[in-house]
């Protein structure tokens, strides 16, 4: 028999952190970076308003937990420079994902308490992250600086 981590059945994954905490992931939603840019071309000043515009989604469909922009690496092909300066490039597909884990305060009662966190970060391609396939970025988030605790 293999041994596989346990993963709640309320849960699309399981990711553990850099720090050693594991997080589960609730809900995701994934979108085309680029999907619905119909003039220009991927410069700062889009990629901040598309990014600015993922925040605002992600406060208004989980209000009830904070919001944390994994900053998104930024690539700048050699193309030409039109008249919103440089192409700058992010990475093809945005994510908006709900985590929870254990509460944060020993204090509070593990069975009524969960810490929660949304999430918005970039990667590659269109995919569930997990343990083993999870933007490196995105397993350093800082768990108990960023995370609050709620009730069930």
């Amino acid at each position: 028999m293999h041994h596989r981590p346990r993963v709640p059945t309320m849960s699309l994954t399981r990711i553990v952190l850099a720090s050693g905490r594991s997080v589960d992931l609730a809900e995701l939603r994934l979108t085309s970076t680029y999907g619905g840019l119909l003039e220009g071309y991927p410069c700062k000043p889009v990629n901040d308003l598309r990014i600015k515009a993922l925040l605002g989604t992600a406060e208004r469909a989980f209000p009830n937990t904070p919001v944390h922009l994994v900053p998104p690496p930024r690539e700048y092909p050699d193309q030409y420079a039109g008249a919103f300066g440089r192409v700058e490039v992010l990475p093809s597909v945005a994510c908006v994902g709900l985590f929870s884990s254990t509460a944060l305060d020993p204090a509070n009662d593990p069975v009524l308490y969960r810490s929660g966190l949304t999430v918005v970060w970039f990667q590659p391609a269109p995919y569930v992250p997990s343990a083993c396939a999870a933007e490196p970025a995105l397993r350093d988030v800082d768990w108990p600086a960023l995370a609050r605790d709620f009730e069930l």
